[in-house]
């Protein structure tokens, strides 16, 4: 397949663009010196530890690596330059002890979800969450938000939205109808595991502004509880094909989720400020359904056929939180649940986006007046050298070819060989 230069170099151009938007950060350092801070995170599937990497060790030291994206996790220390992994960290030359503080879940086995389920980005279909709480990540199925799809596998492309939902699009785009609960209409969530942890989470559970999924029996449909205070009921059916959570850690081969798109995952968080505690309780009476989960929950059985206590915040969630000397306690010994944490982004790049002829430019006022004389002078050779060898093609009607052009620059290897000998 031929093409006109002045399409090659617009396909240049267009990988440059390419480039920057997904690499626009530095790689040229470690994190492992600023300490354990909340940071995306890389699981190394060609090393034998189970063991995470910062963004800039992902680039600089695996990149010839099969990895897996786990995406922010907090209070945790980059493992490349420690014990804990033999391949050597090649920004962190020093050698450290292993991290006495990260935490190692299932997702570093590359499990995820209360599923089990290993994680593949080129079949997973639905969209995937991420608890605020653990950082796990969990599928819509699973959170009883839509049935589960009889097939992982990409499906063909549909027709597009022309009504520019976002979430009508994300489901099309996808091949399955629209979740229970879709994501605009929640801010954060929690999965139920995380909630029985915190008597503050179970209180609010199913009120206004913090939804919960439930039946009333297990022949029931499923239906969210807790919307919007214009209606904190709704019922919508789920076909849920037959399956409940009796199928909880059935490993199955599963697929992925990234923020845009079908397969997505989907963090979720805000920023707010804490308003100051208050005397008196203002949080609302228990939901009674979300005491019947509750209980079922926290009994001997565990029973999740009528709830698996996930939550899902509203807009402007940590807003709406009771400060009172019974309520506050919990929220502080989980932090985040008051304040959007800040996550570490590795610093901009300034090359990020530039062509060659602007790398080349800029890399040219870096080196000695005299260096750069004899390079414009080796680059105008060149130059010249070229247009001498593209000259028959031009007045023979000929195409330059890919064999040609290798060609050319061979025998300007050649010719420099012998110009040192």
């Amino acid at each position: 397949m031929s093409a006109t230069l002045s399409e090659f170099l617009n396909s240049q151009d267009e990988l440059v663009r390419e480039a920057a938007l997904a690499l626009p950060h530095q790689f040229s350092q470690c994190t492992y010196s600023l300490g354990p801070l909340r940071q995306a995170v890389y699981l190394c599937l060609n090393c034998p530890e189970a063991r995470g990497l910062c963004s800039a060790c992902s680039v600089a030291c695996h990149t010839e690596h099969e990895q897996i994206e786990l995406f922010p996790k907090r209070n945790f220390r980059c493992d490349c330059p420690t014990t804990a992994i033999a391949h050597s960290c090649t920004l962190h030359p020093k050698q450290e002890v292993e991290n006495s503080t990260n935490e190692y879940g299932q997702n570093f086995k590359g499990l995820f979800c209360r599923c089990g389920r290993p994680y593949d980005a080129k079949k997973e279909r639905e969209t995937m969450i991420q608890c605020l709480a653990c950082e796990d990540w969990f599928h819509e199925s699973c959170c009883n938000l839509r049935e589960r799809p009889s097939s992982r596998e990409p499906s063909p492309t549909a027709s597009g939205n022309e009504n520019g939902d976002d979430a009508a699009s994300e489901a099309s785009s996808s091949g399955l109808p629209p979740p229970l609960i879709t994501g605009d209409e929640y801010e954060s969530f929690v999965c139920g595991e995380c909630v029985l942890r915190n008597p503050t989470l179970k209180r609010w559970m199913g009120t206004p502004g913090t939804i919960i999924v439930a039946r009333e029996t297990a022949d029931d449909p499923w239906r969210r509880v807790g919307g919007p205070s214009r209606a904190s009921e709704e019922l919508i059916e789920i076909d849920t094909l037959g399956q409940d959570q009796s199928l909880s850690g059935i490993k199955r081969p599963l697929s992925p989720s990234a923020l845009d798109g079908p397969a997505a995952k989907r963090p979720k968080g805000s920023s707010h400020t804490v308003p100051s505690s208050s005397a008196s309780c203002l949080a609302p009476p228990q939901h009674p359904v979300a005491k019947t989960i509750l209980s079922a929950l926290e009994g001997t059985s565990k029973d999740s056929a009528l709830g698996t206590g996930d939550i899902f915040f509203a807009l402007g969630f940590r807003e709406r939180w009771c400060h009172c000397a019974s309520c506050l306690p919990s929220l502080k010994s989980d932090p985040y649940l008051l304040e959007d944490e800040e996550t570490y982004e590795p610093p901009e790049d300034p090359d990020s986006g530039l062509s060659f002829e602007e790398l080349g430019m800029r890399a040219l006022e870096r080196i000695p007046r005299d260096r750069a004389i004899d390079g414009i002078h080796a680059f105008n050779e060149m130059r010249d050298d070229l247009v001498k060898f593209l000259r028959p093609f031009a007045q023979d009607g000929k195409v330059v070819n890919e064999t040609d052009v290798r060609e050319f620059f061979a025998s300007l290897t050649e010719a420099a060989k012998k110009g040192r000998q």
